[in-house]
């Protein structure tokens, strides 16, 4: 593995070149061009995180009837941890039935006010048509208010890393605290395929009944393969979605928004997941286990300690038009010993071209214990220059 010299920043971070196998063995082709309607999209696949595709994905948008997945993903938790069955039964305030049901106007399960819904059916009711009332139902029932469940939200959000995102009620219903990105979304669905995947399959139910009324699921895109997520729309954003779709055993992630009409975001959205399988294939950089670099140690027995990953590095990329694949290790830097085996320390970055695709945690394959006193003395001074290089 070639290295070049470590170039220190005043962040202390070292970034090496990825080395020429990688370079010679790998090359792999840039994208081909796609145009879009939509002022902002984040096409991800799911099993490498490799991004397909990115337009404006940090940029923050009211999410609308999206900020029901984390109403769901609060629910998904819930139910996982055993702290609510699915035949755990709350009952059906006005303030639910009024807000979020039938006198609404808006999207609605049709729970009778003063009736009792069990949480099964609350999540059926919001998974499959996005119902208003499901959500207030039951962000009543678990924490007693809707105020009290948006806490949870916000709390949950922060945990699973969604940093740009942030909710004032658990529907999606205009709010000014409502706020999100499609890069914390995609990054939200992901997390429900991967984390829930039984309960995950409820999105992908083709109707749902209720009251004696019989809804079909809301996403126009079950009808193309996908098995989730689902749509919003919001003045001044337009209309958004987050979908969902596994083809031949690769599974990915699509955000979407800022389109004029609902047609327009179906058909965006189908040709851009469409797009995503054709145009790509998988390749794999590196196996499980194989050195991909080195981390210089200061002070060590050793002077370097190899980094390895956990699971084998794929990407998936381009079928045609090659483009050269680069990658970076990043770490912090000095790294002292001792340096324990199996201890995250550094990032693999890959790009294509300056497109980033995947980062990917590098572990030591070894064990660095502290140098003699004659190596610490002479890194030190290594150290030294070049800190205030």
């Amino acid at each position: 593995m070639r290295r070049l010299f470590p170039l220190f920043l005043l962040a202390l971070l070292v970034s090496i070149s990825a080395g020429s196998n990688l370079a010679q063995a790998q090359a792999v082709p840039a994208p081909q061009l796609i145009e879009t309607k939509a002022t902002q999209v984040y096409l991800v696949e799911g099993t490498t995180g490799t991004v397909l595709l990115a337009k404006n994905e940090k940029q923050s948008f009211a999410p609308a009837s999206l900020a029901k997945l984390m109403t769901l993903e609060v629910v998904f938790d819930a139910l996982t941890k055993g702290e609510i069955r699915p035949d755990t039964i709350y009952p059906v305030s006005e303030f639910a039935w009024r807000t979020g049901g039938a006198p609404s106007r808006t999207s609605t399960m049709f729970a009778a006010v003063k009736s009792q819904v069990p949480v099964a059916d609350l999540v059926r009711g919001i998974a499959v048509h996005m119902a208003n009332d499901g959500c207030l139902v039951i962000a009543e029932g678990m924490a007693g208010s809707e105020a009290k469940f948006v806490e949870r939200m916000n709390a949950r959000a922060a945990e699973l890393g969604l940093a740009d995102s942030r909710f004032g009620n658990a529907t999606g219903l205009p709010h000014p605290d409502n706020s999100s990105t499609l890069f914390d979304l995609v990054k939200l669905s992901r997390h429900l395929v991967e984390t829930y995947p039984d309960l995950y399959k409820t999105f992908a139910l083709p109707e749902f009944e209720w009251n004696k009324i019989l809804q079909r699921n809301r996403n126009p895109l079950l009808a193309f393969g996908a098995d989730g997520l689902g749509t919003g729309f919001a003045e001044g954003s337009g209309f958004a979605m987050v979908a969902s779709m596994e083809r031949n055993g690769r599974r990915l992630f699509l955000g979407l928004s800022g389109v004029a009409t609902d047609k327009e975001r179906t058909e965006e959205a189908s040709r851009l997941l469409n797009w995503g399988f054709d145009s790509f294939e998988m390749r794999t950089l590196f196996k499980s286990g194989e050195v991909i670099g080195e981390a210089s140690v200061y002070g060590g027995a050793q002077s370097t300690v190899p980094l390895v990953a956990a699971k084998p590095v794929e990407v998936y990329v381009p079928i045609n038009n090659p483009e050269r694949l680069q990658a970076r290790i990043v770490y912090r830097w000095p790294l002292n010993p001792p340096v324990a085996a199996d201890r995250e320390i550094a990032t693999l970055n890959v790009f294509s071209g300056e497109r980033p695709l995947v980062s990917v945690p590098l572990k030591s394959a070894a064990t660095v214990e502290v140098g003699t006193l004659r190596q610490r003395a002479w890194d030190a001074v290594i150290e030294l220059l070049f800190f205030w290089i």
